[in-house]
């Protein structure tokens, strides 16, 4: 990894929206793959997890993330506009209960949006009926959980759980992301994809729409 690379990690991860923002900048004046830039954003967010996690940071640390992530995302989002803007359909997402991070989520929602999808962003700390409510009211044909701790996973099989008991499991696929998710996780919750990255995610989530 370029030492660019690793100064706008690091800058990210040390909150100082100045000098990321600025080698941000820099790194799309040069032509960068915008793909890259999303890859180290992933990086710096599982650090922000992982310290979250030690008590190292606290909400207000995520809440800053999140802002500097709005900036970043702010940049990036025409980088990645495709010009064909035919709604592709509805997907619903949201960080489950008990978990606070919206980093990854912000990045796969503005993917998706710039890709044709309407998505409704049910925000964080979501719980179970919360997701129920809105597939009856929107009727997405994609329902993306998100979550960084640990502890989300079994947010997320409650989440499915209540799903299937009000009827809606057949209607909907579910893909379970964050920076903690894996195979395991998938069969474990029940959902019929999983992603630990925003880029791959935006695919997963084409293929569970039909749209190839």
């Amino acid at each position: 990894m370029t030492d660019e690379r690793e100064n706008f990690i690091n800058a990210l991860v040390d909150l100082d929206e100045t000098k990321c923002i600025e080698l941000l900048k820099q790194r799309v004046a040069a032509g960068e793959d915008p793909g890259i830039v999303l890859e180290d954003v992933r990086k710096a967010t599982d650090i922000v997890g992982e310290r979250f996690e030690d008590g190292r940071f606290f909400v207000s640390d995520l809440m800053m993330v999140g802002e500097i992530l709005k900036q970043i995302m702010e940049i990036l989002r025409p980088l990645f506009e495709t010009g064909d803007m035919e709604d592709k359909g509805t997907i619903i997402i949201g960080t489950v209960g008990g978990d606070v991070h919206d980093i990854g989520k912000n990045i796969v929602t503005a993917l998706l949006e710039a890709e044709g999808f309407t998505v409704i962003d049910l925000g964080i700390d979501v719980p179970p009926e919360a997701f129920v409510s809105a597939i009856k009211e929107h009727k997405p044909i994609v329902v993306g959980l998100s979550g960084l701790l640990t502890e989300a996973i079994e947010s997320m099989k409650e989440t499915i759980d209540a799903i299937s008991a009000a009827g809606l499991r057949d209607q909907v696929k579910i893909i379970v992301g964050g920076g903690r998710t894996d195979l395991e996780t998938m069969e474990y919750t029940g959902a019929d994809a999983w992603s630990d990255n925003a880029t791959s995610g935006v695919t997963t989530f084409r293929k569970l729409a039909g749209v190839e």
